[in-house]
């Protein structure tokens, strides 16, 4: 059946939680890359003027990445509905209607999936663990939150239903063969 649009409609089956995990391990390497805009940034002024204001601080520079990738999200989840790396898993981000997100409901989207990292990290920071117990104890955190998506309605992450977003499976269209 096709919609007025004369695109078919996406079913609203959750794509598996491997192939979401797949698309998270994909953008997280996008993401470090992007992190190293503002890492690099900063940098240069501490070698150029050196650290005289705090706008080139740590903290500024976290600041900066975060407001960065805030964009790139809401950017691509309101224009296409997926990321360079949900494309390649063949997924798409949609609302309850099956239709791209609003510019406030991404950025909504956005902050609640923090709550992937925020525990971990409140606990990393509470207890100045070593990068290593550090790195462990997010990834720990990441995997329990990825698992809390089997008991959630409709295999959804929480950050989904919050948000009242859905993954879908968006599988690439078959190429029609005319008939002979």
């Amino acid at each position: 059946m096709k919609t007025d649009s004369g695109t078919f409609p996406l079913p609203m089956n959750a794509p598996s939680l491997a192939r979401r995990m797949g698309s998270f391990v994909y953008e997280g390497l996008l993401l470090f890359g992007i992190a190293l805009v503002p890492g690099a940034v900063g940098a240069l002024f501490e070698v150029l003027i050196g650290r005289t204001h705090w706008l080139q601080s740590e903290f500024a520079l976290r600041c900066l990445a975060f407001m960065i990738y805030a964009i790139y999200f809401v950017w691509f989840w309101t224009a296409r509905g997926q990321t360079l790396p949900m494309k390649t898993w063949h997924i798409r981000l949609v609302d309850k209607q099956g239709k791209n997100l609003t510019q406030r409901r991404a950025l909504l989207r956005f902050l609640a999936s923090c709550t992937w990292f925020a525990p971990a990290a409140l606990m990393v920071g509470l207890n100045q663990w070593t990068r290593w117990e550090s790195l462990g104890v997010v990834a720990l955190g990441v995997v329990l939150y990825a698992l809390l998506s089997l008991c959630m309605p409709d295999r959804q992450f929480w950050h989904d239903v919050l948000c009242q977003t859905r993954l879908v499976y968006d599988p690439p269209p078959r190429a029609y063969v005319q008939p002979a």
